[in-house]
């Protein structure tokens, strides 16, 4: 970590704990952001369910308090209901201790601005030139306080935006957290709300032992299984800490563009707003989807910060990311997987409404993969993909977030990831055989440049 020169990615800080993310690291990172803050601010902090989470908050409360910012610890939370008790609780700043969709050695700090919209990159580097030139705050210590009574704060603020006559509860319902911070959560208030819940991996355990905290078809075939044995309509699934949410059906898994532009369309129909935020790495699905509504889709950088704060700019109905983050300003400019979720409850009679919306439309074939590289070769090797752009002979390079190639028909992207030590390629096509094309291309060409980079 000290050797970086950000150490901030596109959701906050992560890394494998006792290699990147130590005690000590994490003590320090947490006195310099203490010291950005007036002294006597108050700052909330909360955790998803990882085994690393205890030691981690223990160092960063320390850390804070040393800086003289009172702490209240909330406990383990979804993402959401940390994001939104900052706002609505009056606090300075809101901690979350996540590495969100990241393998269980992983653990990250994600934070919150009063107002509920993630630190800006401005923030973010105030914070790393303290830690760098070791310059904290010191005086009096603040005081810990222990929250209690969150998630029924959490629910009157949902309910108050979304009425509860307009909800479907007819529809048999799989919750699937992956045992991660929405476990228990997000059952609880739907149970409350009378829908009709069959929990899945709903004990928080941050080993994960019911699958990866990362939702995709390859990690929900257990899911759909269960939902089929239960003869259930449809399986909410969420990630470790909950700001994202993917669904399946009896056919499987529902699709990340998909389902993307599906409550996208709802949206868009409830608010009236003719703009939507998203990503370069989001397919042509949610183009189309809305086209005969006359919305123009706006691609920004991809992190659901940046999502946010587009969103923001754009006065959109709503940002979104193709991973399964949707960013509502009704509620907030921070991704709520659980209103969401009661936003696509409440405008569909029946789960199949969903597939039949998309058997109208163009098929397309959209896939991604991960090169893994060293994050200190990130830069090396995306610089040399840029050298190199030209042998891919694309009509039009996108280059505001890694590289982006148009075709007539299709498009791939090369962008290194700001959470993990990778490179993702993407592809899309309307042809499958053109997707893989495209995607093989891609891959090769990262990895014999990743090879370079890490000599």
């Amino acid at each position: 970590m000290t050797m970086s020169k950000h150490l901030f990615g596109t959701s906050g800080i992560r890394g494998v704990v006792n290699e990147d993310l130590t005690s000590d690291f994490c003590y320090e990172i947490a006195q310099a952001l203490g010291s950005t803050l007036p002294p006597a601010s108050k700052v909330c902090l909360a955790t998803d369910t990882r085994v690393s989470r205890e030691i981690l908050k223990a160092a960063i409360i320390s850390g804070l308090l040393s800086s003289g910012i009172g702490v209240v610890d909330l406990g383990i939370l979804p993402t959401p209901a940390l994001a939104l008790l900052t706002r609505e609780l009056g606090f300075d700043t809101g901690i979350m201790i996540t590495a969100s969709h990241n393998p269980p050695e992983f653990n990250g700090i994600k934070l919150f601005n009063a107002n509920s919209l993630g630190y800006s990159r401005t923030q973010e580097a105030e914070a790393e030139r303290i830690y760098f030139e070791k310059s904290f705050r010191t005086g009096s210590r603040g005081v810990l306080e222990q929250g209690d009574g969150m998630k029924q704060r959490y629910v009157s603020f949902i309910k108050d935006k979304l009425p509860v006559l307009e909800l479907n509860y007819r529809l048999k319902l799989v919750i699937d957290p992956g045992n991660g911070a929405a476990s228990g959560f997000v059952t609880d208030i739907f149970s409350k709300m009378g829908f009709n819940v069959i929990p899945l991996n709903d004990e928080p355990d941050g080993l994960f032992p019911g699958r990866s905290p990362e939702p995709k078809e390859d990690t929900l075939t257990g899911t759909v299984d269960f939902l089929k044995q239960q003869n259930a309509d449809l399986a909410i699934c969420f990630d470790g800490d909950a700001d994202r949410v993917v669904f399946c059906d009896w056919e499987g898994f529902l699709g990340f563009n998909e389902m993307l532009a599906f409550i996208s369309r709802q949206i868009i129909n409830k608010t009236g707003k003719k703009t939507i935020a998203t990503t370069v790495e989001t397919g042509t699905l949610l183009d189309l989807a809305v086209k005969d509504l006359g919305v123009e889709v706006v691609r920004g950088k991809v992190g659901d910060v940046n999502v946010a704060y587009l969103t923001r700019e754009l006065d959109a109905a709503l940002g979104v990311e193709a991973v399964g983050v949707y960013i509502i300003p009704e509620v907030g400019y921070y991704p709520d997987s659980i209103f969401a979720t009661l936003t696509l409850l409440s405008s569909i009679k029946d789960a199949t409404e969903i597939r039949q919306f998309f058997q109208a439309m163009p098929r397309l074939f959209f896939n991604k993969y991960k090169v893994t590289c060293p994050n200190e070769a990130k830069e090396s090797a995306m610089a040399q993909v840029k050298q190199k752009a030209q042998l891919f002979a694309a009509s039009h390079v996108n280059d505001l977030d890694g590289l982006r190639f148009e075709f007539a028909d299709s498009w791939m992207l090369i962008r290194a990831s700001g959470t993990e030590p990778a490179i993702r390629v993407i592809a899309e096509s309307t042809s499958d055989s053109k997707t893989e094309s495209l995607l093989r291309q891609g891959i090769e060409a990262v990895q014999d440049l990743v090879k370079e980079a890490s000599q």
